[in-house]
């Protein structure tokens, strides 16, 4: 029977020769501005596409195919934006953001993850335009921020809320 520390002088030399493996061996790919932010949106947009399409009661099932088993077919908006990874990094930042909203109001209502994920795809559209059109991002953040916790302190509807937003920035 080996002691602890011996097999750990076994292990070292093993990790030396493959310590030049184990690095990085590609540059990051590195986007900001408006091209980081058309990529994001395209992914968004590929997501809340596909998740739009189960907003409703007359909304329509999405099939999702599987790597094991059969496809699944739902309605659900959270599967729906759980199962979207997308191949390009850019993209699928996007799309993760989106995921989050769906998942974190999968977490705390436990439905409207379609409307949610479709809302949030209107946010970023109009933030990044607004940014684009030289709005200081910070200000932005703190204008939704303020508008959410009015609407949700009042109870109004999202029309009224929208343009009483729009009506103090």
């Amino acid at each position: 029977m080996l002691r602890l520390p011996t097999v750990f002088r076994q292990m070292r030399p093993v990790s030396r020769v493959l310590a030049p493996h184990l690095t990085r061996a590609y540059a990051k790919d590195v986007k900001f501005g408006a091209d980081a932010r058309a990529l994001m949106l395209q992914g968004v947009d590929l997501l809340a596409d596909a998740v739009a399409v189960t907003m409703g009661p007359k909304g329509r099932t999405v099939i999702i195919e599987q790597s094991w088993g059969s496809p699944k077919v739902t309605k659900d908006g959270v599967t729906v934006a759980k199962s979207i990874d997308l191949k390009d990094k850019y993209k699928n930042i996007g799309a993760k953001l989106v995921q989050d909203v769906a998942n974190n109001t999968n977490e705390e209502a436990g439905d409207g993850t379609t409307t949610a994920t479709v809302l949030a795809r209107s946010i970023a559209k109009e933030g990044f335009e607004k940014i684009s059109k030289g709005a200081n991002p910070v200000e932005i953040r703190r204008g939704r921020e303020n508008c959410f916790i009015g609407c949700c302190w009042c109870g109004l509807s999202v029309n009224y809320s929208r343009s009483c937003c729009h009506r103090n920035s």
